[in-house]
């Protein structure tokens, strides 16, 4: 009867180290038929806004890739001419497939940085600004709150296991000593 008992408890603490992971994903609303998105950070952006235009600029390095919208209807707006400044630098701007890129002399250091465009489509032309706030040490510690979260439902499960792993293994012993008694 006792092996009978500690391969349930064991089996019981198996069941657990395996379905916590499980339980905790769903708590937090994760999907498990989608695709897992990446736990990297979100890249470093910045929006300007007119009457006429809504320009958005997603920086990766030394490249910034650009949309450009009416802002009225928000449609893409894929004819136009950019005159790109980014902390007081000019930066050639290109068309790429339906949006627009350019590509930085060097990386951006950490900080508030202006960004001035000037947009000419058609008849339309406009000056947008924005500000791109940057800054590395909240990315670092976003990336390692997230590794964080990724590995706590394991680490509390396997907890809960060699609890329950001990606590078998103390009363089997208990068991053991007093002759089989209850």
């Amino acid at each position: 009867m006792k092996t009978k008992q500690w391969l349930a408890g064991l089996s019981l603490a198996l069941a657990v180290l395996v379905a916590a992971p499980a339980m905790a994903a769903d708590e937090h609303g994760h999907d498990h038929g989608a695709p897992a998105a990446a736990d990297a950070p979100a890249l470093p952006r910045f929006a300007a806004v007119s009457e006429a235009f809504e320009l958005v600029g997603i920086v990766s390095g030394t490249h910034v890739a650009l949309y450009l919208d009416r802002f009225e209807d928000n449609t893409p707006v894929k004819d136009a001419r950019i005159e790109l400044e980014i902390a007081g630098a000019k930066v050639a701007v290109e068309p790429h497939e339906g949006a627009y890129e350019a590509t930085l002399a060097a990386p951006l250091q950490p900080g508030v940085i202006p960004v001035t465009a000037t947009v000419v489509a058609g008849q339309e032309s406009d000056i947008l600004a924005a500000d791109l706030d940057l800054h590395e040490e909240e990315h670092a510690d976003e990336a390692q709150a997230s590794a964080w979260r990724r590995y706590a439902p394991w680490a509390a499960a396997l907890a809960v296991a060699l609890v329950a792993i001990a606590w078998l293994g103390l009363r089997a012993s208990r068991r053991a000593r007093m002759g089989g008694a209850a």
